[in-house]
């Protein structure tokens, strides 16, 4: 091989990235970025006329809680529920409220699952590792007796939206925190 063929090769050598690339199809433009929707994080929505504004509804089968704001219109909350035989459902009012709440499992709780809630017997102080979370709201029957059902934050966020809990209704600390602001004592809460 001559110091001729020699360049000539090193040349072709040196463009071929070059005519690699021009005879590559032209790319296709970059598709924008969609941002994930979180189907559970709080948004206006239209309800029923026939709810009080003021009022809770809770779609259990649905995962939502709406916070009836006027009439036909209301904030939607993703929520947790009850686990398949432990979904409470019926009207309360709420009759106490509380923030970073002490906790203690019922004794059912305790009987199904020991291993999980034993240690807890004598109860749990309030803090962001309590399982209640940052706020509470405490459901009441028609004769004011506790139904041990809870609207609560929750240290497990991603269980929202899904049948989980001992009955109570699970909301994002954020969330509940929104909620416990804007619902005083008294307030009726449905849940389907």
């Amino acid at each position: 091989m001559n110091r001729r063929q020699i360049i000539s090769l090193a040349a072709l050598l040196a463009a071929a990235p070059a005519l690699a690339m021009a005879q590559a199809a032209p790319a296709a433009p970059a598709a924008a970025a969609v941002p994930a929707v979180d189907p559970y994080a709080p948004v206006e929505v239209a309800i029923r006329n026939d709810f009080e504004v003021g009022s809770i509804v809770v779609v259990s089968r649905d995962f939502f809680l709406y916070h009836v704001t006027s009439p036909g219109r209301a904030v939607r909350y993703g929520v947790a529920v009850g686990t398949a035989e432990l979904v409470w459902k019926g009207k309360a009012t709420i009759g106490r409220k509380v923030e970073w709440p002490s906790w203690r499992p019922t004794n059912d709780m305790i009987e199904r699952n020991p291993d999980a809630y034993q240690q807890y017997a004598d109860g749990m102080p309030g803090g962001p590792q309590n399982p209640l979370g940052a706020r509470a709201l405490y459901l009441y029957d028609d004769r004011g007796n506790d139904t041990a059902i809870r609207i609560h934050g929750t240290t497990q966020p991603g269980s929202i939206g899904q049948a989980v809990s001992n009955g109570c209704l699970r909301m994002r600390n954020e969330a509940v925190i929104s909620l416990f602001d804007q619902v005083p004592l008294g307030t009726p809460v449905y849940v389907f």
